[in-house]
């Protein structure tokens, strides 16, 4: 009863934040009358992929934005729950991924990842990608939320074509005064640095 409240609140949250979410209900088998848990609206992930040619850090969980954002379209929001609303864009907890994938995905390896930190109660320990200096605040919210209509893709790259995510700006100084140049805004040493 608890995983269900849990993961019922995770949408409800979600719907209340106006994120869409994606549709987890795999289609039905032919003939069987139950439902195929390996794929969802009838794809399905690679299972064996080689990610040692792939840029970026290797995760605890190869997540596969590829699929996520790309394939099925999910909304950034919906894993990025906080990027409207503080700082951080925050990361996706266990139970929202087993929203899910409490269902699909059961002849993926990674999935099986997932169901094991899932049932053993343990966060998943994601490895930062878009690290930034120590003095440096880079508010979420602000650039998420402003007039400027930024996209998520400014900074993080093509993400939803990425099988595996990487640090696709420099993010470095010059990066950031450029865009702030380019868009009009402040570049006030404050802005950043507080």
């Amino acid at each position: 009863m608890k995983r269900r409240a849990r993961i019922l609140i995770g949408v409800l949250g979600a719907t209340a934040l106006g994120v869409s979410l994606p549709s987890c209900r795999p289609d039905a088998a032919q003939g069987q009358g139950q439902a195929d848990t390996s794929a969802v609206g009838g794809f399905e992930a690679p299972v064996d992929v080689d990610t040692t040619g792939l840029p970026g850090p290797r995760q605890p969980i190869f997540y596969r934005h590829d699929v996520h954002a790309g394939q099925y379209e999910m909304d950034c929001r919906y894993c990025h729950f906080a990027a409207e609303v503080s700082p951080s864009a925050g990361l996706p907890t266990v139970s929202t991924c087993m929203g899910c994938h409490i269902l699909a995905g059961s002849g993926n390896p990674e999935v099986q990842k997932l169901r094991d930190y899932w049932n053993e109660r343990r966060p998943i320990e994601w490895v930062e990608i878009h690290e930034l200096a120590p003095f440096v605040r880079f508010p979420h919210n602000r650039h998420v939320m402003s007039d400027k209509e930024l996209e998520c893709q400014d900074c993080h790259g093509p993400v939803q074509e990425m099988p595996q995510v990487y640090k696709y700006a420099s993010l470095k100084m010059g990066w950031c005064i450029t865009c702030h140049q380019k868009e009009e805004v402040s570049t006030d040493c404050t802005v950043c640095h507080y």
